[in-house]
C-alpha cells in the first residue's frame, strides 16, 4: 500500500457524497488481501479524493479457517444478498454453482460479466464491514466441475433433505479450529433439491450431510445458516442455534 493514493469511482464516490469527508479526515483503508493503512485526506476534488499515508501497513492475522460456500444460484437479487451477507459473515470463497435443478444458466461472455458484478458486490460489502480480506467469487460452473474445489475442503458439510442427514449441532461439535490450514466448505442446493446423483457425488467426496430443521429454507437462507454457525465455532463464538 503506497503512501500516497487517489481514489475514484466507486469508493470515492461513497465517500465524497455519502461520508462528505473533507481534507484533514482520516480514511482507513485496505487491499483485500488483509492489509489496512490509515491515511488522511490531502485534497478533495468533484469525483477523486487525494490521500496521504499516516501510519505504517498493517497486516491482519489470517483467519484460523477458510471458509467456502458451494451455493446453486438462486434467481434475481436474492444472489446479490446472498453475496452481500456471506461477505459479512466472514466467508473466504464463494463457488455459484449450476446444478441439474438451478433455472440460472450463465456461460461464456455472460458468465464473466456477472461474477465481475458480483465481485464488485463483496467488495462494497467488505468495505461496509470492516473486513480486510475480499471474498473470490468464482465463475458460475455446473455441478460436474465442482468435485476438484470439494475435495480440497478438510471438511465438507452439506444441507440435505434425505433420511441419513444428521442434526447440525454434533457435526459443528467434532470440529477443531485450532487445527491450522483448515478449509470448510458448506454446501447449499436448489429449491428443487439435488438429484440423487448429485447427493451422491458430494457424499463420495467425503461430506456430511445435515438437517436445518423441518422446515425448506431457500438457498440464500440455507447459506446464511450455515455460515453463521460455521463462523461461531471458527471463532469460538456460541452458536446460533441447538441444531
Amino acid at each position: 500500500m503506497r503512501e500516497g493514493l487517489v481514489l475514484f469511482g466507486e469508493a470515492a464516490h461513497h465517500l465524497l457524497h455519502v461520508l462528505r469527508v473533507k481534507p484533514g479526515a482520516e480514511i482507513g483503508c485496505f487491499d483485500g488481501a488483509g492489509h489496512t493503512r490509515l491515511y488522511h485526506v490531502t485534497e478533495r476534488g468533484e469525483a477523486e479524493l487525494t490521500l496521504q499515508a499516516k501510519q505504517p501497513v498493517f497486516d491482519c492475522a489470517q483467519p484460523p479457517v477458510e471458509l467456502v460456500l458451494f451455493a446453486c444460484i438462486p434467481k434475481g437479487e436474492r444472489m446479490d444478498w446472498l453475496l452481500e451477507k456471506a461477505t459479512e459473515l466472514g466467508v473466504g470463497r464463494i463457488v455459484p454453482v449450476m446444478s441439474a435443478r438451478t433455472v440460472v444458466r450463465l456461460a461464456g461472455a455472460q458468465a464473466e460479466a456477472k461474477r465481475a458484478r458480483w465481485q464488485r458486490i463483496v467488495e462494497a460489502a467488505s468495505r461496509q464491514c470492516g473486513a480486510t480480506r475480499v471474498p473470490e467469487v468464482t465463475l458460475p460452473v455446473p455441478f460436474k466441475e465442482t468435485e476438484p474445489m470439494m475435495r480440497a475442503c478438510s471438511t465438507l458439510i452439506v444441507a440435505a433433505l434425505i433420511p441419513q442427514a444428521k442434526p447440525l449441532k454434533p457435526v459443528l461439535d467434532t470440529l477443531d479450529p485450532a487445527r491450522p490450514g483448515q478449509v470448510w466448505g458448506w454446501w447449499c442446493g436448489p429449491e428443487g433439491d439435488f438429484t440423487p446423483g448429485e447427493m451422491e457425488a458430494i457424499l463420495a467426496c467425503g461430506a456430511t450431510p445435515v438437517t436445518l430443521g423441518p422446515l425448506i429454507l431457500r438457498v440464500e437462507t440455507a447459506a446464511i445458516y450455515g455460515l453463521a454457525n460455521l463462523g461461531c465455532v471458527r471463532n469460538n463464538l456460541p452458536q446460533t442455534q441447538e441444531a
